[in-house]
């Protein structure tokens, strides 16, 4: 074989061998260009959400909440006069003073309703230690220190027949009469107002006074 030939075999034999190096390394490259891709490329958005959401999960498994040091607790209150089981009672912190009647049964059956709603505010938060008191019907009588006696004439009590006229009388003379306190009065006055009463015992009918305040003005009052 010539020398010529020989030397065009041998040049497409390292021709083929090239391209095959070549197309290996070739092929090694885009490999390796795919890898670093992999590794350096960001997570999924959906990956970074639960990792983020892992890390706040974290730290609010982290955080315990402590109860307030001064977080206030039950307080004792004595509830007295008009309602149905007059005593001390523990109620939760912030209550009223709804609550605590509430706790005592209610209203008894001689509170007095009137008296009550003039002098007491039932949402009124209550302390450690307050006493409440629901007036009882009748309990105006407390007030007045030396009721005169019975058929005793003066000057507050008694008019010109020598009898109080719940009809006609001032305020200050019926709150002189015994058993007859300021909220009674407003009653007496407000109805006699609407009617004039006919006699003692249509103040007690019509709801004004009841029979133990009948019995103590009866020879002191009139209402002729």
């Amino acid at each position: 074989m010539s020398l010529p030939v020989r030397l065009q075999l041998w040049s497409a034999h390292v021709s083929r061998s090239d391209r095959i190096v070549l197309a290996a390394a070739a092929a090694a490259v885009v490999l390796a260009a795919v890898a670093a891709s992999v590794l350096f490329l960001p997570p999924p958005a959906d990956a970074e959400g639960q990792r983020a959401a892992a890390l706040v999960l974290e730290s609010a498994g982290s955080f315990v909440p402590q109860p307030s040091a001064d977080a206030a607790g039950p307080i004792v209150v004595d509830v007295e006069g008009g309602v149905a089981a007059p005593g001390v009672r523990e109620l939760p912190a912030g209550s009223r003073v709804a609550d605590a009647i509430a706790a005592a049964g209610g209203y008894a059956a001689d509170a007095d309703l009137a008296a009550t709603a003039a002098s007491i505010n039932l949402a009124q938060p209550l302390t450690d230690g307050e006493q409440v008191v629901v007036p009882r019907i009748g309990e105006g009588a407390q007030a007045v220190a030396s009721a005169p006696p019975a058929g005793a004439a003066s000057g507050a009590v008694a008019t010109g027949g020598g009898k109080v006229n719940i009809n006609t009388a001032t305020p200050e003379e019926l709150e002189a009469l015994p058993g007859i306190g300021a909220v009674t009065v407003q009653k007496i006055v407000a109805a006699r107002q609407e009617r004039p009463f006919a006699s003692l015992e249509e103040a007690v009918e019509r709801g004004v006074i009841h029979n133990g305040q009948l019995e103590d003005i009866r020879e002191l009052a009139t209402a002729g």
